[in-house]
């Protein structure tokens, strides 16, 4: 199929999530499947979607993505994207999402309203609008700008709007605003987007899935009934934010494909999630360890060599800005196939580190990125075997239950990554070039202003210049 026959077809046409192991699997456990979405790579599920910095995944080249990773698929948060992309030019069937960031035409895009991890906003999100954070200030996104990013952007999936209140706990009436926005939400972009009203030819080709709210289930019983029933012809998959939502979803929508937003912070998590049904996974943690110079590693199942009754759990990774790896000229993982195995040690990427190198932190992105593919590919193997939760508990044996502690300093971060401290807050970086300033201070203050010819080197040493330090 072309692809623009493949872009010609329903939403519905176009994503195909085929249960594959047991095909008709309860709510809580795990279970395998397949997305397929035309012209795009194929996601065998449970797996996880990189996840993107301004449309990149950080430290990687798009060639070094292509060359040494397995990447197929990228998560985009709007809030990440400037005003020029909804300027490129594009074929009725071209994506300006896809051309704007420069990705293969078989990479599986999916947009988000926010980026992942997201940094906390004000609580000022409305019946028509929420809260984001650019990369120029804090804005309200509305409902019908959403709508339209949309259909200008053409990702493969969307992710629709979902009224959170990110780091409060949110009382009853909050909750109850929180359900009815989403809904109104979810409604509104559907009918936009695939409606009758909508003529036949602009309806857009863009999967939905649909947000399912952090609340208990009687708080959003209402929109989970609309969406099984009234809006289930429109959605092509569910956006969870939270595990426990994964123990009362509708059974008539036991079939859709479940991407999880809920953080989670070690690979016990993943396998605790997997437990109860959850598809696809963003993990923040894959790019928060390689930021922290550090290297995972594990497998699963676990090592059957390993000692299950020793007094010290094995660890999920381990930290190369330890000294202790300033001589060591062993691979991260001696049976790791990745490009930064297979060529560097631990000796190098130590010393990278310590130099403040860029490339430390693409090797450690590389192969960290690699022990997640193996991860989810063994436990696809677990579950199709059907020894999943003897697996599964015997990795929560052997390993630590936590990553280790960041101890270095990682790559300079952007203004927008960081949190905002509020109006006036101090200066988040240093002045680079400050004693070029200190001198031109001095020197204005000095009895001559202005430097001439004749000015000698002891004239220009007390104007601040060139100035003597003992050694």
């Amino acid at each position: 199929m072309s692809l623009p026959e493949a872009l010609s077809q329903s939403p519905d046409e176009m994503v195909n999530f085929t249960l594959l192991s047991p095909a008709t699997a309860p709510i809580l456990a795990p279970r395998l499947g397949n997305l397929a979405v035309a012209g795009r790579k194929a996601i065998p599920t449970p797996n996880y979607i990189p996840v993107t910095s301004r449309g990149a995944v950080p430290h990687i080249a798009h060639d070094v993505m292509r060359d040494q990773t397995a990447i197929g698929s990228l998560f985009i948060g709007l809030e990440d994207c400037r005003p020029p992309i909804y300027n490129v030019p594009t074929a009725p069937h071209e994506s300006a999402l896809r051309k704007f960031i420069s990705v293969p035409e078989d990479f599986l895009l999916i947009l988000g309203p926010r980026r992942v991890p997201s940094i906390a906003c004000p609580p000022n999100n409305t019946p028509n609008s929420i809260s984001i954070l650019t990369s120029v200030g804090f804005r309200q996104l509305e409902a019908g700008e959403y709508v339209e990013a949309v259909r200008k952007l053409r990702p493969d999936i969307v992710v629709g709007l979902a009224d959170l209140a990110q780091g409060q706990t949110p009382g009853t009436k909050r909750r109850v605003k929180m359900a009815d926005r989403t809904h109104a939400f979810t409604s509104h972009a559907t009918e936009q987007l695939y409606g009758q009203t909508v003529p036949e030819g602009s309806r857009s080709k863009s999967a939905y899935f649909a947000p399912v709210l952090p609340l208990e289930n009687t708080q959003q019983s209402l929109y989970l009934a609309d969406l099984e029933h009234e809006l289930r012809p429109h959605i092509s998959g569910l956006a969870l934010h939270e595990s426990a939502s994964l123990s009362f979803l509708p059974e008539k929508l036991g079939n859709l494909p479940r991407l999880l937003f809920s953080d989670p912070a070690t690979p016990h998590d993943i396998l605790r999630q997997v437990s109860l049904g959850a598809d696809i996974f963003t993990i923040p943690f894959l790019g928060a360890t390689s930021d922290a110079g550090i290297a995972l590693d594990f497998t699963f199942p676990a090592p059957s060599t390993v000692e299950t009754t020793a007094s010290e759990p094995r660890p999920l990774a381990f930290d190369l800005w330890s000294t202790s790896f300033k001589v060591d000229t062993a691979p991260l993982n001696t049976s790791c196939e990745c490009y930064t195995c297979k060529n560097h040690h631990r000796a190098y990427i130590h010393h990278l580190l310590s130099a403040k190198e860029m490339l430390a932190w693409t090797l450690l992105q590389i192969h960290n990125h690699h022990t997640m593919d193996k991860f989810f590919s063994a436990i696809r193997a677990s579950i199709e075997r059907g020894t999943f939760d003897t697996d599964a508990d015997m990795f929560h044996r052997v390993y630590a239950p936590e990553l280790p502690e960041k101890s270095g300093e990682g790559p300079r971060l952007r203004g927008h990554q960081l949190p905002a401290a509020g109006p006036h807050q101090p200066r988040r970086f240093p002045r680079v070039y400050g004693r070029l300033d200190d001198a031109a201070e001095k020197f204005a203050e000095s009895e001559s202003s202005i430097a001439t010819p004749d000015t000698g080197a002891d004239g220009l040493e007390a104007h601040g210049f060139a100035q003597k330090t003992s050694s």
